[in-house]
């Protein structure tokens, strides 16, 4: 099935892009497309962790004999893909059974060794041969052979018996192999995307590093079957991106950036220094930052804080862009690579209060800051640690919120408070959305425990996921839009909450839930047998999920679900605020009023 995909992708691809394929298992394969009959060419990848090709891949097949053009070999790049056996079909001879081939075990993903041999290959002619290379990288289970395997052992119920917390155990990589070879890539110019095809543990802890450090991205799906993997190839290949970029942030004096956080790899010699070596227009990196001295900015300064960006990267320019005398004199000139640099520098006010400070909130990028944080605190210390991370947040912000717009005193000099707590910002609108979407964050895989059955695999997914999207689609991701339709031509209601209630009492019939990676359309139990089910291609409601599907960076999964009939489990899970957040984690009767007495409760001691 994957092969299929390979030759839809291939579909996307300019006519002067070379394309090459490469196999492994036990055995690195390399395919030369461009004689009359596609040969392979294997070298055998040696079953010892410290183990090396005993021949370079330039002295198995020269690489401008490997890459081949897509306009004049695509039926052969049909023809070779069409060879291939399927990786499910390989079976790994068992050791001692007499059954090997000259000593080496049959089957088996030698992955990393074989991604270190491509990453070397493809840099050896940097600058020359081409001007990007990009891997799409297809795995069906974890890495088990040679340089780079990994041991899946450690998923399992061994850390319930040993008294260890899994989430912190599994969270981290298992090996720096990947990490390592990460900094290969990005010094040969390779950016790796990774698509992981499987539902056993593949500890893409481990992997992912080779992706999103070369400025790939990892993508999980569980089988072939109804996966959006076709779609995400081709709009990952169709689109335009840039390539070899250097992203590098500076500020005035009073100020200077903490922590970066995106699909980069930092530059070893410069701080705040990125090198980026595929983007395209939804790549999204972040900043926090602290000030350089307890002063913070001075109210008597004349000038104001400032912050400089300076983007340089490279682009494929189309032969209409540039004039004839600039064309590649090559055979296949009719693009050229031009050299770009971008630097904006922009220049803040500073409040003067801390009322001027929430007014200035945007909701969606403190969201989206809280994500990289509580990522990161959970890569370093384990996933309770990122819970109490953002629980405290939410706690503290409450409180000074609280004192800032003098809505309690304390009795007397004492630590007795008097006054009402309000815990939903009533005063500033702009704070308003945040207990919900911390209520959310919580209830999110991104943060659950591993005893509520969330897959290590699919939470390192979420994190690489979320880690790489603009702040209003993070919002979509942890807080979905539940929009109602009174037909599939009319709309309802823009927005509702994530309840059960909210269904009741709109009284609507048609619902439409957009999570971003899902996209539902509930109809009502009590919905008139009449309308149309699933919605009309030419209706509105189609039009919108259509427009949805076209602005993802990924393809979203449309699921139509009829009340009474259908199974809406899926529909239910997304409606969070009948669902707990205590301090286990674990599901009750508890929702989003209840967490709200909690958070009362631990500002009031968090004040006595």
């Amino acid at each position: 099935m994957i092969l299929s995909f390979i030759f839809i992708s291939i579909a996307a691809l300019a006519p002067e892009s070379l394309f090459g394929l490469a196999t492994f298992s036990h055995k690195l394969g390399l395919y030369d497309v461009q004689g009359p009959i596609p040969v392979v060419k294997n070298v055998f990848i040696p079953q010892d962790a410290e183990g090396t090709l005993p021949i370079e891949l330039e002295d198995v097949m020269p690489l401008l004999q490997f890459l081949a053009p897509v306009d004049t070999c695509k039926d052969r790049i049909t023809s070779a893909l069409e060879t291939l056996r399927p990786t499910t079909s390989w079976e790994r001879t068992p050791p001692g059974t007499g059954q090997e081939l000259n000593g080496v075990l049959m089957g088996g993903r030698g992955f990393g060794m074989a991604m270190e041999a491509l990453c070397n290959y493809l840099g050896s002619e940097y600058g020359n041969t081409f001007a990007l290379a990009r891997v799409f990288a297809f795995l069906s289970g974890p890495p088990d052979h040679g340089p780079g395997q990994l041991d899946t052992r450690r998923y399992g119920e061994q850390y319930a018996s040993k008294g260890e917390d899994a989430d912190r155990a599994l969270l981290p990589e298992q090996t720096p192999f990947y990490k390592d070879l990460a900094a290969v890539a990005v010094q040969a110019g390779v950016c790796v995307d990774i698509f992981a095809v499987t539902n056993e543990y593949t500890d893409l802890a481990s992997l992912k590093f080779l992706s999103i450090e070369s400025g790939g991205s990892l993508f999980l799906y569980s089988n072939t079957d109804d996966s959006t993997l076709p779609q995400d190839m081709y709009r990952m290949l169709s689109r335009p991106y840039a390539f070899n970029c250097v992203l590098r942030l500076r500020t005035s004096t009073e100020f200077k950036p903490g922590h970066s956080y995106g699909h980069f790899f930092p530059d070893p010699q410069y701080e705040n220094v990125q090198h980026i070596i595929c983007c395209d227009s939804y790549a999204t990196y972040a900043y926090d930052f602290e000030f350089a001295n307890n002063v913070g900015f001075s109210r008597h300064s004349s000038e104001q804080p400032m912050v400089q960006i300076a983007f340089q990267y490279t682009v494929v320019v189309p032969p209409e862009e540039l004039p004839g005398s600039e064309l590649l004199s090559s055979s296949r000139g009719k693009h050229s690579i031009k050299r770009r640099l971008r630097i904006r520098t922009l220049q803040y006010g500073t409040a003067r209060n801390l009322n001027e400070l929430y007014d200035g909130v945007d909701p969606e990028v403190v969201l989206s800051l809280l994500v990289h944080k509580v990522i990161l605190a959970s890569l370093e210390e384990g996933v309770r640690e990122g819970r109490m991370l953002l629980h405290d947040w939410l706690v503290i912000l409450t409180s000074q919120y609280n004192e800032a717009f003098n809505l309690i005193q304390y009795k007397n000099g004492s630590s007795s408070i008097t006054g009402q707590l309000d815990v939903t910002f009533s005063q500033c609108p702009q704070l308003q959305p945040l207990p919900r979407l911390v209520f959310a964050l919580l209830r999110n895989p991104l943060l659950r425990f591993h005893e509520e059955g969330v897959h290590p695999d699919y939470r390192i997914y979420v994190q690489c996921l979320f880690s790489a999207l603009e702040p209003s689609s993070l919002h979509r991701a942890i807080y979905p839009v539940l929009t109602s339709y009174s037909t599939p031509d009319k709309q309802a209601y823009p927005r509702h909450s994530l309840s059960r209630a909210a269904l009741i009492t709109s009284g609507s019939p048609i619902f439409f839930l957009d999570a971003y990676t899902t996209l539902i359309v509930f109809y009502s139990s009590t919905a008139d047998p009449s309308l149309p089910f699933p919605p009309p291609h030419n209706c509105f409601l189609r039009s919108t999920i259509n427009k949805l599907k076209q602005e993802r960076c990924i393809t979203p999964k449309l699921i139509f679900i009829r009340g009474g009939q259908d199974d809406a489990s899926v529909f239910e899970n997304y409606l969070i605020e009948e669902q707990d957040v205590n301090g286990t984690g674990l599901t009750s009767v508890m929702g989003f009023v209840s967490f709200l007495e909690d958070i009362t409760q631990s500002v009031l001691e968090y004040m006595k």
